[in-house]
């Protein structure tokens, strides 16, 4: 079986907002027919609802994806923040940030897992975070975006041999719904933040999703294992060689 006798899908966690969305509609310039899930998904056509935190939940939402046939491109976006000081984070924030920056992303590879290895070929995009690299009030966010990486690593060395890649995005201060909220326009913070990125400014899902649809790409098949940091330079003098 061939590459070409599969509908071009691909799966996206948390694709109703933000970033998610915006590789959504990215995708589908790129041509391909993206198939999201998350939790809220009125304004997304075809969308599957799911509590992608809920083990069972997420498998019933993966069952209903692959009803169409397999699906060989994976962009594990989904996510949570819970910002805390160490010694305030609740085991609770950090059993639910696992469940959904972590587990999730390995219960969605598993079930796409047998159609990619069949086809030959096989794209995984995992979202992680500059904050893999250390961030304060982050401890259950850092450890689990850093998790990602870990595993986006294994990956690539365990499923190269099958024609697939596995490789993560760590953005920088993207400008989200949710980043307005916390960093409004017109705040002293937030200027801090755009004058700490090299480029002098904030991020934007669609920078984001440029860097998504590289990794997707059939003739991006010799890049796997990386972390690609879209963040305006913010990691230069952090990040290892």
């Amino acid at each position: 079986m061939t590459v070409s006798s599969h509908r071009e899908r691909v799966l996206i966690t948390g694709g109703g907002a933000g970033i998610g969305a915006a590789t959504a509609e990215r995708c589908r310039a790129d041509g391909f027919e993206p198939i999201v899930i998350d939790r809220v998904v009125d304004h997304v056509p075809g969308g599957i609802e799911a509590d992608l935190s809920n083990v069972s939940a997420t498998a019933r939402a993966l069952a209903k994806a692959l009803e169409g046939g397999p699906i060989t491109r994976l962009v594990n976006n989904v996510g949570v923040v819970v910002p805390a000081e160490a010694e305030a984070q609740t085991l609770e924030q950090f059993d639910l940030a696992y469940a959904l920056n972590l587990r999730c992303s390995l219960q969605c590879m598993q079930a796409l897992l047998p159609g990619m290895k069949e086809a030959g070929f096989g794209r995984i995009v995992n979202m992680s975070s500059r904050a893999a690299l250390g961030k304060d009030l982050r401890t259950a966010y850092s450890a689990t975006k850093a998790g990602l990486i870990g595993m986006t690593r294994v990956w690539a060395l365990e499923l190269g041999k099958f024609g697939i890649t596995a490789n993560a995005i760590g953005p920088g201060p993207i400008r989200t719904e949710l980043f307005d909220r916390a960093n409004p326009p017109d705040a002293p913070r937030t200027q801090a933040i755009i004058n700490a990125v090299p480029v002098k400014r904030v991020g934007t899902p669609d920078d984001v999703a440029h860097a998504v649809s590289y990794l997707l790409d059939a003739r991006s098949g010799f890049v796997t294992g990386q972390v690609l940091y879209v963040c305006g330079g913010m990691t230069v003098g952090v990040a290892g060689v």
